[in-house]
C-alpha cells in the first residue's frame, strides 16, 4: 500500500489532539464515577468505536493508494525541428524590443505547447550549426533558446539552404530510434525572408517529396528597421544607415512550394498561437507502448467505513453512571 502524502505535522496535531482531549474525557468521566462508587466500563466501547472512526479518517486524509490492474501505454508523438535565423538583420529594432529578441519568447510558448513531442533547435546565417538536438528536456531547450545572439554565426548574410538541408539530415537520422513515417515530422523555419541563398528551391523540393511538413515564420515589417552595431547603426559601404525589411515573398514562396503555411510576426500581428494550433493538427506517430502498474486513490472505502461507524456512534447510546 502507498499514499499519496506523508503522516506529516498536520495529521500528528489532529491525533494529539484527539489524545489529549479525549483523554482529559475520561478522566473526568473515571473521577466522577469513582465519587459515586459507579462502573465506568461501558466508557470504553465508545473509546474503541470513536478510536477506530478518527484512525479511518487519518487513513482517508493520507489518500492511500492500492492495487494491482497493468495499464497500456502508448507514447505518440511528432518530431520538430525550428530553424532560427541568427543573422544581424534580426537585430532591427521594428519589433520590439528586437525581432530576435520577440522569437525568443515566442519560442518559449512552442516549447511548452509541444512538451510530448521532440524539439531541436537549429541556428544559421550564410552557415547552419545544430544547437540543439531533437530532445523531450524543455529545460535545456528554453536554455539554448535564452542564450541565442547574432554573434552566435558568421555574419555573412542568409542562406536557407544550409540550415533547411541540416534539419532534414538530422530528423531523418534519427529514424531507428524514433518515427518511421515524415507525416509526423515538422520544419518551422523562422527569418526575416532575406535569402541570399542558391540552392534554397532544390532544398525545398527534397523536403516535399520527403513528405516533410514546412511551415515559415516570418518576423519583420515592410516599414523595416535600424540595426544597432558599436553603440550606433549598422551603416553599409557608403555611410547610410541600413534600414532591414521583412522580405516575406521568399518565405511565402517556400511555404507555397512544400505544401506548407506561412506565418507572421509584425507591429500589430502574431500568428504563433495559429502556427501552433496549425502543427497541433498533425498527427503524431506511435512510437513505443509500455505496461505500468498502476494504482488508485482508495480513501473512500476508508471514509465510508468511518462515516458507519459515525453514524453508530450516534445511535448507540451507552450509559455511563447508573445511581
Amino acid at each position: 500500500m502507498e499514499f499519496y502524502r506523508a503522516f506529516g505535522t498536520t495529521e500528528l496535531v489532529f491525533v494529539a489532539a484527539f489524545a489529549l482531549f479525549y483523554f482529559l474525557y475520561l478522566a473526568r468521566v473515571i473521577r466522577i464515577a469513582r465519587q459515586l462508587n459507579t462502573p465506568f466500563h461501558s466508557v470504553f466501547f465508545k473509546l474503541f468505536l470513536r478510536t477506530a472512526l478518527f484512525a479511518l479518517l487519518i487513513f482517508a486524509l493520507l489518500g492511500p493508494s492500492f492495487g494491482d490492474a497493468r495499464k497500456e501505454v502508448q507514447s505518440v508523438g511528432k518530431d520538430i525541428m525550428i530553424c532560427v535565423d541568427l543573422s544581424k538583420s534580426m537585430d532591427a529594432f521594428d519589433i520590439q524590443p528586437t525581432r530576435l529578441e520577440k522569437v525568443k519568447f515566442e519560442l518559449k510558448k512552442i516549447v511548452s505547447a509541444f512538451n510530448s513531442d521532440r524539439i531541436g533547435l537549429i541556428i544559421f546565417s550564410s552557415e547552419a550549426f545544430m544547437q540543439c538536438p531533437l530532445t523531450y528536456d524543455q529545460n535545456a531547450l528554453n536554455l539554448f533558446i535564452e542564450t541565442m545572439n547574432t554573434g552566435l554565426v558568421p555574419p555573412t548574410g542568409t542562406d536557407f539552404g544550409p540550415a533547411l538541408e541540416l534539419a532534414v539530415k538530422k530528423i531523418e537520422a534519427d529514424d531507428a530510434s524514433s518515427v518511421r513515417q515524415t507525416k509526423s515530422k515538422v520544419l518551422i523555419l523562422i527569418s526575416d525572408g532575406e535569402d541570399f541563398g542558391e540552392n534554397t528551391q532544390e532544398i525545398a523540393r527534397e523536403i516535399e517529396n520527403k513528405g516533410i511538413a514546412l511551415f515559415t515564420l516570418g518576423v519583420g515589417t515592410e516599414e523595416g528597421g535600424r540595426i544597432q552595431a558599436n553603440g550606433g547603426y549598422k551603416k553599409d559601404r557608403q555611410g547610410n544607415i541600413v534600414v532591414s525589411k521583412l522580405n516575406s515573398r521568399s518565405l511565402r514562396s517556400l511555404a507555397s512550394q512544400t505544401g506548407g503555411q506561412y506565418f507572421e510576426i509584425n507591429a500589430s500581428r502574431n500568428d504563433v498561437a495559429r502556427l501552433i494550433n496549425t502543427i497541433g493538427q498533425i498527427e503524431g506517430e506511435f512510437r513505443e507502448a509500455r505496461f505500468i502498474d498502476v494504482t488508485a486513490n482508495r480513501y473512500f472505502y476508508f471514509l465510508g467505513l468511518a462515516i458507519v461507524l459515525l453514524v453508530l456512534d450516534i445511535l448507540i447510546s451507552v450509559h455511563t453512571f447508573r445511581i
